[in-house]
């Protein structure tokens, strides 16, 4: 024995990471309930027992997609906003424009991940939606947060309301990315963006 808790056995025969990438492409564009675990071997290239050796279960690949997916541009760009943004206002105009050009970019699934994959989910998942619900309520607490510090700062008048407004952007980005995966064009999503930020209490 060696005492080192090591996994024994070969290296898996592949890049780890590019059927990662494979995998939350494809989760992207179908949703978790229409993507097969075939459909996933396929797309991945591998075998299924290597999937489950690699990530486990679907659901276990799915979250790891989802990780993968949110440490990406396409799925940072609003963390980034409000972590860079001097003012609420600011992050919250840098996250309607970046949406506008991300949703609709054909160099990846129309549409964002987290807002879209679990539309389609039975009951017999619905671990899945509650993950990725929670982790949309995530950001709108992180919009929240941000628009009450903008409010104790003096950005905000005393009588917004952080929560509803938080409430409001988180639906329109909703809304836009749903759009893009409708086909809105970056064009249409940049007006939506412009009319949503018009709404922002002066």
């Amino acid at each position: 024995m060696t005492g080192t808790g090591a996994k024994r056995g070969r290296p898996p025969a592949f890049d780890r990471a590019a059927v990662l990438d494979a995998a939350t492409r494809l989760f992207w564009e179908r949703g978790y309930e229409a993507t097969s675990i075939c459909d996933l071997t396929r797309a991945m290239g591998i075998k299924p027992g290597s999937l489950y050796a690699a990530f486990g279960d679907k659901k276990a690949l799915f979250k790891e997609a989802v990780q993968a997916y949110g440490s990406s541009p396409v799925g940072a760009f609003m963390a980034a906003a409000l972590d860079e943004e001097r003012t609420a206002r600011g992050a919250m105009a840098r996250i309607l424009r970046e949406a506008a050009a991300a949703y609709p970019d054909p160099a990846h699934p129309a549409g964002c991940l987290t807002i879209s994959a679990a539309v389609n989910v039975t009951e017999a998942d619905d671990e899945i939606a509650a993950y990725l619900r929670d982790l949309r309520n995530a950001n709108l607490g992180h919009f929240t947060a941000r628009f009450t510090e903008a409010q104790r700062a003096g950005e905000l008048s005393k009588d917004a309301e952080p929560a509803a407004l938080a409430a409001y952007f988180a639906a329109v980005i909703q809304g836009m990315s749903q759009r893009a995966r409708d086909g809105a064009t970056a064009d249409e999503l940049r007006a939506t963006a412009a009319l949503a930020l018009a709404a922002w209490p002066t």
